[in-house]
This record gives C-alpha cells, structure tokens and sequence, in this order.
C-alpha cells in the first residue's frame, strides 16, 4: 500500500500537506502534537499502524501548519481556530463530503471540537489518548518544566518525551522518533503546541456531539491517565469505552493490534491480517546505512567501490521499493530498523 501526498490551502492562504492511503469510504485521522507525513511513512511500526487503518477506507492524514511538510507558521499563531481551518481545508480538499473521523491524543481535542461544529458531517467518531481538561493531564510544575525544557533544549526534551511517550519502543524506533520530533518542528513551534494541550477544555464541547463515539485508551498511558479517557467517554451522549492494555501514547507502539482491532470494529471493518513489510536487499541496505551517514550519491559511490550513477540508481530502486520519497525517509528507516535493541 501506497500513499500519495498533495497540498492544499486554508482560508487564509496556509499551504496544509496531506496524504492519502488506502481505498474505500474516506477515514480522517488528526494526529497528536507533531507529525510529519513522510517520516511517519518511513517508521516501520508507524506505517504498519496506518496500513491497518487503511484496510477498507481510504485514509486521510495531513501536517497542521507549521509541522512536518505543511507551512512552517510563526508559533504565536498556532490555536484551536488554525487547527480546525487546516482540517476544513484538507477534508474540502480530499473531497470528503462525510467521513470517519479519528482523533489521537491533541488530534482528540480537534476532532472532538470538529464533530460538536459539524455533526451533519461526521458519520462516527473515534478518540485515542484523549483528555477533556488539559489543566488536568499532569501538575503545574511538571507543565511549567517540560515547556521550558522544549524551548530552551529540544534535543534534550526529544529524548525525554520518547521515554514518556513510547516507553515500550525498542532502540531503533526511539532514536528515530527522537530525530522525527526534531524535523517535525522547532523548538518554539513544539512549544506552542505543546502548551495549546494543555489547555485543552473540552467540557462544553463533548455534550453537543452526536456522532456514534468510540473513545479508546491504553489502561497504563505515561502521557494521558486512563481517567482522562473515561471523562471523555462519561462526557459524550452514548458514548463506547474501550480500554486496551499498554503504557505508550503513541499509538503504534506496544500492542498496535488490539487498538486497531478495537477501532476497525466499531467501524464495521473485519480484523486485519498484517501484511509483509517492504524489505531491502543487503547492497540495499549498505546504501541506507550510508544515507543516514549523510553521504552523498558520488560518497556512496566511493565507499562502495561503484560508481556514482549505479549509487543513485540503488537510492532510486530503494525508494521506489519502499514507496519513499526522499532521502530523510530513507535515513529515518534505516536508523529505526538498525539500532540495537
């Protein structure tokens, strides 16, 4: 399965990334606090997740403003407003008259706030690792300590918010996703977002949507107490709880399958066998390594003892096997799939 990326605008002239994979009624999916469309399509365990999703709909993703491959913005802008203008924008654009609509961790707050506006639209609704009152999710001075550590040192806090997040990722993936938070967005950037979760309010909200609400929440989640799911739920007029079993936020890390089974059942789908990843061969995978060394075309060539044209021509049967489109993805698959564990 492949995805394929376009552009779009919103009413004010932001360019907005999107992708689209799969076939089938059109699935929404707004993710959490960053994302990046093609670095996400390059971790294994990431893609796996969305594949699953994509069995039987077609899936649409997108990069809010100033993350991943839509328009860096200035942080200052960045609100609830801009996140609903960007999904208006794409769903308008994906020509999604009435869709599924799924929201992870933030992304719950967006889709959530989005279903209340829009009820004539949102055909179910799934929310993951949500929580209805930001001010709610950890103490004040945890808040207070982590935006700092983010604006002042995005290296160190990457790194911090791996463990939070992803606890259960093996070495590869971590250190991928550490690097994948880093070119998803600056540090000012992250931090905006990162303090607009916690302001999160949702209480007025989840009462005026109508939508048929699935809320699905890992029972140990480091990054969004059970509870907080449980008040989505409780909040929303006949609303599904689902707890499943786990410690990661993300959600393509640990037990991916009993949240996807949880999820495609409530939308009426089959379960999902997993279906063989895209594998390299070793030169292949020589090449990769090099590329996430920085090399260029003429230094693989050299290291390889080949020539410059037969290097890129490996850089182009590797993306073309693994449905790449850059160099930063291949980078960023390799250093996933090659760090010890």
């Amino acid at each position: 399965m492949g995805q394929r990326v376009a552009t779009t605008e919103t009413g004010d002239g932001t360019r907005v990334a999107y992708a689209v994979a799969g076939s089938g009624p059109p699935l929404v999916y707004v993710a959490g606090w960053l994302s990046h469309l093609e670095l996400s399509w390059a971790l294994p365990a990431e893609r796996a997740y969305y594949q699953a999703l994509a069995q039987g709909r077609t899936l649409i993703r997108y990069d809010k403003p100033g993350c991943g491959l839509s328009e860096r913005t200035p942080p200052e802008r960045y609100s609830m407003a801009q996140e609903l203008d960007a999904l208006a924008a794409v769903v308008d654009a994906a020509g999604a008259e009435r869709f599924e609509l799924i929201g992870a961790s933030l992304g719950a707050a967006v889709a959530a706030t989005w279903a209340a506006q829009h009820p004539q639209r949102v055909a179910r609704l799934v929310l993951y690792g949500g929580w209805a009152d930001g001010a709610d999710v950890a103490a004040p001075e945890i808040r207070t300590h982590v935006l700092g550590l983010v604006r002042q040192h995005w290296g160190l806090a990457s790194g911090l918010l791996a463990d939070i997040f992803a606890p259960d990722a093996d070495a590869g993936t971590r250190a991928a996703f550490v690097r994948y938070q880093q070119e998803s967005a600056d540090a000012e950037t992250a931090c905006a977002m990162l303090a607009a979760a916690y302001r999160v309010d949702l209480r007025d909200v989840l009462p005026r949507i109508g939508a048929p609400t699935l809320v699905v929440h890992r029972d140990r989640d480091r990054a969004a107490p059970i509870g907080e799911g449980r008040r989505l739920a409780d909040g929303i007029p006949g609303a599904r709880f689902a707890p499943v079993e786990g410690r990661s936020h993300l959600p393509y890390i640990g037990d991916a399958g009993a949240l996807t089974r949880a999820i495609r059942r409530f939308l009426g789908l089959p379960g999902r066998h997993r279906g063989a990843a895209p594998t390299l061969t070793s030169r292949q995978r020589e090449v990769a390594a090099l590329i996430a060394d920085g090399c260029t075309n003429r230094e693989i060539g050299e290291r390889l003892g080949i020539t410059e044209r037969s290097a890129e021509a490996h850089v182009e049967r590797i993306r073309y096997r693994m449905d790449f489109r850059s160099r930063s993805q291949i980078a960023a698959w390799y250093v996933a799939t090659a760090a010890p564990n």
